[in-house]
């Protein structure tokens, strides 16, 4: 029997008008004129250009001067090349050259989708049945390149969510390259890339210390590159070990800002076609300390890594690469808890069935058992998870996607077991929510999709996106999906 799902009204849509600015640059030829053109107006020309652009611009961005002052710092090495000295050079001149290395860019003119919600670090100052969300979602804009972007709000007691004001200055976070990596682990990641034989290889092995931070490991690079100059094969190795390196970073964001102000954009090599489809949980260790996980997807164009970004605050996140032969495909998503001591994780390895994992490293992922595999016709094409596991008393509630005729996604709904969760306890025979007329017409046609979902007061809240375009959720009674997954047969893989 199908379970009765409560749709509401709220929509969430893209918005051109949210911009963030990024640096601009083409070529070392052409950036050069531009300075030198640049530097032949007169004073008085800069210092009139400057006022309009600050002018224009200064209502749309939290301290654009700031960030034109630092666009301009990353010319420093082309200043050294052409022997132009930046001393020479006045506070005017400085912030006008890096309006003009700026450009405007529209987060999610695209589209807003994807959406993943947990519940935010602070409760304070709520009325009885009221809890205060965070809800992730998948902005994309020119280029098709994706970002992760937050809303705020709170959910009342009849699951109707109030979005808080949404602020209009984006900031994207500084970025700060000071991870510390381990040579084993290091080289590991690295010859599942690839297989080096290679003289290159050799070398770094030898420069490379047991332990070695990002700036160290470039100036290896620099090092072995000088010896290598003629040899194709050692530069490209070369060059993936700087490209894995920049997979780990870390970042914050200005307190003065919302976390609807806050858009974590790609900085990585790995991720300059997109980060996507980041599945947030609120995950509990054995000592009560409370961390927001999220698995994602980071896309350079060519190849896809799985990646987990973690965060206590919102203001402070960390990114690292997720290692391990399980880690090859998308959609990875964390159990919220341990399971009998190990860390658990969803994926989806050969993009078809969905898998089940158990790691003693959050970050290494060697081994996955097969899980589920697809047996109704509206999961025939495929399958896969829509977010975390969520813990209920009859079992780990697990939010599915399947693929049926025409492309068409719909969720579905599996019951495992609580301490064996490579037991599957039932599954639903019909899809939980099938995109309607309303919700079938978009980017990508008659898509239903979600990232991750929560209990609030007895209810299942789910957010999802419709066709890649928009989002919004829906509610579901647990008991009554409870009620009927347990009434349903565990589907054998």
């Amino acid at each position: 029997m199908p379970v009765t799902v409560t749709r509401k009204d709220i929509l969430f849509q893209p918005d051109a008008s949210r911009v963030i600015a990024r640096f601009l640059y083409q070529t070392d030829e052409r950036a050069i004129e531009l300075i030198y053109r640049i530097l032949s107006l007169t004073e008085k020309q800069q210092h009139e250009m400057l006022t309009q652009v600050l002018r224009d611009y200064s209502k749309r961005h939290r301290s654009i001067s700031r960030i034109f002052e630092k666009h301009y710092t990353r010319l420093s090495p082309l200043f050294r090349q052409y022997n132009i000295d930046p001393l020479t050079l006045n506070a005017v001149q400085r912030v006008l050259i890096g309006a003009y290395f700026t450009m405007e860019y529209s987060i999610e003119a695209a589209a807003f989708f994807n959406p993943s919600i947990m519940e935010d670090p602070d409760q304070s100052e709520l009325a009885a049945g009221e809890k205060r969300v965070i809800i992730s979602f998948r902005a994309t804009g020119e280029g098709h390149i994706s970002s992760v972007v937050f809303r705020s709000g709170i959910i009342d007691i009849r699951n109707n969510i109030t979005i808080e004001p949404i602020g209009k200055m984006l900031e994207s976070p500084e970025h700060i390259k000071n991870h510390t990596y381990h040579k084993t682990s290091f080289l590991r990641k690295l010859d599942e890339m690839q297989d080096y034989n290679k003289k290159a290889y050799q070398v770094m092995m030898d420069k490379l210390t047991d332990t070695f931070t990002y700036e160290e490991l470039k100036r290896y690079v620099e090092e072995t590159r000088m010896l290598m100059q003629d040899d194709l094969q050692g530069n490209i190795m070369l060059n993936e070990m700087m490209w894995l390196a920049s997979s780990h970073y870390e970042m914050d964001f200005s307190v003065d800002t919302a976390i609807s102000e806050r858009v974590i954009f790609p900085i990585a090599d790995t991720e300059m076609k997109g980060i996507e489809d980041a599945r947030f949980v609120r995950f509990v260790s054995d000592d009560g300390e409370v961390t927001y996980y999220a698995t994602y997807t980071a896309y350079d164009g060519v190849s896809i890594l799985p990646k987990l970004l973690l965060t206590k605050d919102f203001y402070h996140f960390k990114v690292m690469p997720v290692h391990g032969e399980v880690a090859q495909n998308k959609g990875m998503a964390l159990f919220p808890r341990k399971i009998n001591g190990k860390y658990a994780m969803l994926c989806r390895t050969d993009g078809v069935n969905n898998y089940i994992a158990f790691s003693d490293n959050i970050n290494i992922w060697r081994q996955a058992s097969l899980l589920q595999t697809p047996k109704y016709s509206w999961e025939f094409v495929q399958m896969g998870n829509c977010g975390s596991p969520i813990e209920t008393p009859e079992g780990w509630l697990v939010i599915t996607h399947g693929v049926g005729p025409v492309r068409e996604y719909v969720l579905g709904a599996s019951l495992l077991d609580l301490q064996n969760p490579e037991k599957e306890i039932g599954r639903l025979a019909n899809p939980l929510l099938m995109p309607n007329d309303n919700e079938r017409n978009g980017y990508v046609p008659n898509v239903v999709y979600s990232c991750g979902s929560m209990i609030h007061n007895g209810n299942l809240i789910i957010p999802y996106a419709m066709s890649d375009y928009a989002s919004t959720y829906s509610t579901v009674n647990l008991a009554e999906l409870l009620s009927e997954l347990k009434n349903q047969p565990a589907v054998s893989g």
